[in-house]
């Protein structure tokens, strides 16, 4: 009896013991917690900042008398030096510019990553994946001349004359291009992260493996999809040297891609680059766009984490 109490005594001291162990503060641990609050406190703290300025210089700017929300919205000529505010001449091109974007490197990064991911053998991964991280590598300046001088002048063989020297197609196409790798590389690791199970479930029902791939592992790697989405959108919305060098140089508002139209980042580049007075309706206008910019990035943002979470497979 004393030896049953005894070890019963032992057994609660030890789990005692375990207890207090897990509970003890470890000084790296907080270390490490406090270095990531701080790295999210400053994350937000330049967001704030950011949206702070331009939303400072673009309200002078809407503190004009001669601008109107009217103006701003309702009219498509972008000249604020002689008192013309319309918008939608740079969001189009900007939007169109996107969406060819998107229109190449979604599908074909998915592509490639389903390719890596699920069928590839490591000698092929090996070679593939440094040939995509070259391509994340080379300077969007780059991009910009290959869209000027190589994707134009087949555009123009294809299409005849309808397209111009300086367009929105080749610019799109090449954008889709530098973000592929991003796409591609962000996809494949959602892929690689479903967890086997599911894999060798499907096999286990008789499923092929590109029914495996795509009716079981593509949707449930559709959340980490729909964050490379989501960033590819923000990085071709945010373009600014391929769209300055193979798009155009002037506010245009239409709807063929073949035409030549500035967009949001390509003017800002170029207007900011020449002598321009501060202060002056010019420079505040530039506020507006960012302004402008951050909002349709906002928004597409919004949209596609919306259509992602319609559409996302949750696994208990």
């Amino acid at each position: 009896m004393k030896e049953e109490t005894l070890d019963i005594k032992i057994m609660e001291s030890q789990s005692f013991r375990q207890f207090n162990l897990k509970k003890k503060t470890r000084l790296g641990e907080s270390a490490i917690q406090g270095l990531l609050f701080i790295a999210g406190i400053l994350s937000i703290f330049t967001t704030v900042a950011i949206v702070y300025e331009v939303g400072k210089e673009a309200w002078l700017f809407f503190g004009n008398p001669e601008v109107t929300l009217a103006k701003f919205f309702g009219t498509t000529r972008w000249q604020p030096g002689i008192g013309q505010f319309g918008i939608w001449s740079l969001v189009t091109s900007t939007l169109i510019t996107s969406f060819i974007a998107m229109l190449i490197s979604l599908p074909l990064g998915l592509a490639s990553a389903l390719f890596l991911s699920e069928y590839a053998s490591l000698r092929a991964r090996s070679i593939l994946k440094p040939i995509l991280e070259v391509l994340a590598g080379i300077p969007t300046v780059v991009y910009g001349y290959f869209a000027l001088l190589f994707v134009t002048p087949i555009l123009k063989n294809i299409f005849g004359d309808v397209v111009q020297v300086y367009n929105m197609a080749s610019a799109g196409l090449v954008m889709g291009i530098m973000i592929l790798p991003l796409i591609s590389s962000m996809s494949e690791d959602a892929l690689s992260a479903v967890p086997r199970a599911l894999r060798e479930g499907a096999y286990a029902m008789g499923a092929t493996k590109f029914e495996t791939s795509i009716q079981v592992v593509l949707p449930a790697a559709l959340s980490g999809i729909g964050a490379a989405l989501i960033v590819g959108i923000s990085r071709a919305v945010g373009e600014t040297m391929i769209v300055a060098v193979a798009a155009g140089a002037g506010p245009n508002f239409t709807f063929d891609p073949f035409q030549a139209a500035e967009t949001m980042t390509g003017h800002i580049a170029r207007i900011s680059g020449g002598d321009l007075s501060y202060n002056t309706i010019d420079y505040t206008s530039l506020f507006a766009i960012a302004l402008m910019l951050f909002l349709v990035t906002l928004v597409l943002n919004l949209i596609s984490q919306r259509i992602v979470s319609r559409f996302r497979e949750r696994y208990e």
